[in-house]
């Protein structure tokens, strides 16, 4: 749910999320120092993450969006799912320019680098108009033919398909990219359906994320201190 709207927005914290998570990438990649071995080591993997993250996320909108949108609208979905095929490509495209800078030295990685930064912030750009695209093409066909109810249940579905080995990783990406308000809600929407143990688990992961006065504000929105809450600011 977007707090900024009365609907439900499956798409507001996962686009948030990769916003975020593609511009600190780029920016990466833009001061990446290709003499010094382990800061592209560390770039190359932040980037490689992306791309797996923007992969699975093509996937889960094909499979849970895209479905409920074509089952009620026929046709609705169609530009969005000829984007996906193109960005998946790219995906595709950019990880094997991430393999060629790994293996490459000196002269030659310097200028693979510049063209993975290069094909990286096409990509970004195309990204970020898709996504606007989504959140108001898309979300409107839903409105229409989706009850708030429905939504949330489709939501549940595709956040059940996640592994969950993968669960911690979407969290991380997600929560701190979100404004206080959504992140309250976001928590506390979790927290109704895990053990206390186990959510105070996923705040003791998250809390690092966030700056001091982020912190401070979550705990009192939830109603917590750090004793209770099992974490350390």
């Amino acid at each position: 749910m977007n707090a900024a709207n009365i609907r439900m927005n499956m798409y507001g914290p996962i686009h948030k999320g990769l916003r975020s998570r593609m511009a600190e990438t780029m920016t990466a990649l833009g001061r990446m120092d290709c003499s010094d071995a382990a800061q592209v080591e560390a770039t190359l993997d932040l980037l490689g993450d992306l791309l797996d993250l923007c992969r699975d996320h093509l996937e889960h909108e094909n499979r849970f969006v895209h479905t409920a949108m074509e089952a009620r609208a026929p046709g609705s979905a169609d530009a969005a799912t000829v984007e996906h095929a193109h960005h998946q490509a790219e995906i595709a495209a950019l990880q094997a320019l991430c393999s060629h800078v790994a293996g490459s030295r000196d002269r030659e990685r310097a200028e693979l680098a510049y063209r993975l930064y290069l094909a990286f912030s096409s990509f970004v750009a195309e990204n970020l108009t898709h996504m606007r695209f989504e959140e108001e093409h898309n979300n409107a066909v839903l409105w229409s033919h989706h009850s708030d109810e429905e939504l949330l249940a489709i939501e549940q579905a595709l956040v059940a398909s996640i592994p969950e080995a993968k669960r911690p990783r979407a969290l991380r990406l997600i929560v701190p990219a979100l404004a206080h308000t959504e992140r309250v809600q976001f928590l506390a929407h979790m927290r109704e359906g895990m053990p206390a143990p186990a959510f105070a688990g996923v705040l003791a992961m998250l809390m690092p994320l966030l700056d001091a006065r982020e912190q401070d504000k979550l705990r009192t929105a939830l109603g917590l201190d750090e004793g209770a809450a099992g974490i350390a600011a």
